[in-house]
């Protein structure tokens, strides 16, 4: 079962916001009968759904891989009018999203779909599906300080710590970093290194997972190869299977009966 007002916006009517209010104004039928609760679940394989009396169908999954430059944003809805990671796929009919973020300075590999079961799974940190990115930062930070970064650091919104970190070359007074995470908090990467003392002053995502960025220029995209979305699929449904496992084995320990106690000797 799936939501109404999801399932309109899935199938391209518009965002959830607005599917909302043609469900409240009773534009919305489901097998030919109005519906105005907010609420309403249906299954898509069953019901029949219709906007205004003109039969609404889901849109086919799409993937797309874009290259995002810094100065663009990572959202469906601007009221400043700023540019969008959206506004560079115009030749794309589906309304996609994208899966994640990268702030509005940062750049580099996003991935825009439909699919809204992928993405949640790419999105969720308990997947841990790794991200990929080139940082430069301003100075040279130590070994130490590197070593920091993946035995964990607490920001305001709890402890975070990387895969991953590897310096790669020095440019003038600064450092480039390849650094890998599994969890996707807000600007984690820049408040990591600044709370090292470090300002990062280029950030890169290259890599989700298997799905690379390679040459691909900026402000172009592409769609994803049916090699690429199979790994994804494949890396998702093991991180699936691990967490599955996990939760078995402490299911396991919880249910076992506790050891006996060898009996107490006198002296």
């Amino acid at each position: 079962m799936e939501r109404l007002n999801k399932y309109l916006a899935h199938a391209g009517v518009g965002s959830r916001r607005y599917c909302d209010e043609l469900i409240a104004a009773g534009r919305v039928t489901v097998d030919g009968v109005v519906v105005t609760a907010l609420g309403t679940k249906i299954d898509p394989l069953v019901h029949r759904v219709a906007v205004d009396e003109q039969p609404v169908r889901p849109e086919r999954p799409v993937y797309w891989l874009l290259h995002k430059p810094a100065g663009v944003l990572c959202t469906n809805y601007d009221p400043a009018g700023r540019p969008r990671a959206i506004d560079l796929l115009p030749h794309v009919q589906e309304r996609v999203y994208t899966v994640g973020r990268l702030d509005e300075a940062s750049e580099g590999l996003l991935l825009m779909t439909n699919d809204g079961a992928l993405a949640a799974a790419l999105m969720h940190p308990r997947y841990g599906i790794p991200k990929t990115y080139l940082v430069q930062v301003a100075g040279k930070p130590s070994r130490e300080e590197l070593q920091r970064l993946t035995e964990g650091i607490w920001l305001s919104d709890g402890k975070v710590r990387a895969k991953s970190v590897h310096t790669l070359w020095q440019q003038g007074n600064s450092t480039w970093l390849r650094i890998v995470l599994c969890e996707g908090k807000n600007r984690e990467i820049r408040r990591m290194l600044a709370r090292l003392g470090h300002k990062v002053m280029r950030l890169k995502r290259i890599a989700i997972g298997p799905v690379r960025l390679g040459r691909l220029k900026k402000g172009k995209s592409r769609p994803l190869t049916a090699k690429e979305l199979t790994a994804l699929r494949q890396w998702v449904e093991r991180a699936r299977q691990k967490l599955v496992e996990q939760r078995a084995r402490l299911n396991a320990r919880r249910r076992s009966p506790p050891r006996p106690q060898p009996p107490a000797t006198s002296s």
